[in-house]
């Protein structure tokens, strides 16, 4: 990479935490931000995945779940990006 070019991010954005704080944090620091919003974008060109927290495991995994992020997340982080 040259000093030209920026690094993207991918900001998983599931409904959950401050992602909007995560997203200004990651531009400060300037990286491209590039929003995950459904699970089929969770691919191959995904190599750095910002996973924003929201302090309870429980309801973010019953989320992921529900709207299919669960598979494709575990699946990211199987192969080792």
């Amino acid at each position: 990479m040259t000093e030209t070019e920026t690094e993207t991010i991918h900001l998983l954005d599931y409904g959950a935490g401050n992602v909007r704080s995560v997203r200004n944090a990651i531009r400060y620091l300037n990286y491209n931000v590039v929003d995950i919003t459904k699970p089929s974008e969770i691919d191959q060109s995904v190599k750095k995945l910002v996973f924003p927290g929201v302090g309870n495991f429980a309801s973010a995994m019953k989320f992921l779940n529900e709207k299919g992020f669960a598979e494709p997340l575990k699946a990211y982080i199987k192969a080792d990006r």
